[in-house]
């Protein structure tokens, strides 16, 4: 089988105006990712956590660009994310309800740690998914291109 010199250029052609097209429209609208860690268990960090957050959103959406926002607790932060224990609860469902591009992410060795210690369940906001380790977590998501941010 013989390869014909001018349709294998048109092909070749179409690939690159197709990879070039695709470069071009990466660049016209990137995909913004950012991954606020909060370890503290102090409400000023918090409301700057979720300032940040709504601020970073606000920000793309007036260039309309999109931006993923997800928020990592551990250690004494979990305790923003407990049903029992945060003061920033309303706030958190509130941001919920109203951007869907905020997730909050709540360690399950932390649970783990204050479910051994204090011998009772550990009630999260509905928001809240458990991750195995915020710490891991957080390495994830700069893995996969998320910029770090730490209140």
């Amino acid at each position: 089988m013989t390869l014909n010199p001018t349709k294998a250029a048109q092909q070749l052609l179409a690939i690159l105006a197709v990879l070039v097209l695709g470069a071009q429209l990466a660049l016209a609208n990137p995909a913004h990712k950012v991954a606020i860690h909060v370890d503290e268990q102090d409400p000023a960090v918090m409301n700057m956590a979720l300032n940040n957050a709504q601020n970073i959103a606000s920000y793309y959406a007036a260039k309309g660009e999109e931006v993923t926002i997800e928020i990592v607790t551990y250690g004494p932060g979990l305790h923003m994310l407990r049903s029992d224990t945060s003061p920033v609860a309303d706030r958190i469902s509130a941001m919920a309800l109203e951007m869907t591009n905020i997730s909050f992410s709540a360690c399950e060795n932390t649970i783990n740690g204050m479910k051994k210690k204090s011998q009772k369940d550990v009630p999260l906001l509905s928001e809240a998914t458990v991750v195995p380790s915020g710490a891991v977590r957080l390495m994830e998501l700069q893995a996969e291109g998320y910029a770090y941010l730490r209140p």
